[in-house]
């Protein structure tokens, strides 16, 4: 009976933080082997009996003389130790450094780095002006233009586009072809009450033959249509000193029908204050 009460404490004891310690084996039944260790290379704790040790003898001994009950306490205790000892072994053991765990190649990284320097795009030069539109020729007018005065050469000018520059103070519309200025005229500008506006107007439409609804059907011939509200380079008008229009630019006949043979919807006209190009600056 005695023996039957040890062989239950001791399974019970065999168990601690639900992995195995100690376990019993057929024989006499105070006889006790040490739990297999999870890691089979590492040697036998000097706390735990092993068969035919001199610490197993005195053990033996002991449980004989303390009784079946109190001997399955001590196993138990020893069993706690031994647990308590492989945790601060493993514990104990140095983790390995970063650089060790995960090797990486120097040579690896100056290739990746100057790779990514070579991907970086080149810092971009101040973009050209596109040609077409650089000032090649300025007609060579003496003194200043007079009302109703205008001069035009396109003799032996390339082909190029068409872009028209009015000068607000100066009171000039000047005409350029792929850079070359063919043709300079005075005209007439708005006033303050109806003045011309500054900008930037490609051509929206042309009317050979056109009249003013808004103001009296006023002739307004070869008109080149700038705004919706009704500004346009057009003919029709006296352009002499102390005259003005509603806003519109007026030149004379010759002039304006000149521009209208050659000009297109979308062709561009700057109407700038006061300011000067020479050659070699650009147009727009």
């Amino acid at each position: 009976m005695k023996d039957q009460s040890v062989r239950r404490l001791l399974r019970r004891a065999t168990r601690l933080n639900g992995r195995p310690l100690l376990q019993t084996r057929p024989g006499p039944p105070l006889t006790f082997t040490r739990a297999a260790s999870h890691r089979e290379t590492r040697p036998p704790s000097p706390l735990v009996a092993t068969p035919g040790s001199r610490h197993n003898a005195h053990m033996n001994t002991m449980v004989k003389w303390i009784g079946g009950a109190t001997a399955a306490v001590v196993l138990a205790a020893g069993g706690a130790v031994l647990v308590s000892d492989r945790m601060a072994d493993s514990q104990t053991e140095a983790s390995p450094a970063i650089e060790d765990a995960i090797p990486v190649d120097p040579a690896a990284l100056t290739n990746e780095k100057v790779a990514d320097d070579d991907a970086k795009p080149a810092a971009s030069a101040t973009p050209k002006a596109d040609e077409r539109f650089v000032v090649k020729r300025i007609l060579d007018i003496p003194g200043p233009i007079k009302y109703g005065q205008y001069f035009w050469d396109d003799k032996d000018v390339p082909d190029g586009p068409l872009v028209m520059t009015v000068d607000l103070d100066a009171r000039v519309l000047s005409v350029f072809k792929g850079g070359y200025e063919i043709g300079a005229a005075a005209v007439l500008l708005g006033t303050d009450d109806y003045p011309t506006p500054l900008g930037t107007f490609p051509i929206m439409s042309k009317e050979r033959h056109n009249v003013s609804e808004k103001y009296g059907n006023a002739p307004m011939p070869w008109t080149m249509r700038l705004t919706s509200d009704g500004v346009a380079i057009h003919g029709g008008s006296n352009v002499e000193n102390g005259y003005a229009s509603h806003g519109c630019i007026a030149g004379p006949d010759e002039f304006v029908s000149k521009i209208f043979a050659i000009a297109k919807p979308g062709d561009k006209v700057i109407i700038t204050r006061g300011e000067t190009m020479t050659k070699g600056d650009s147009i727009i």
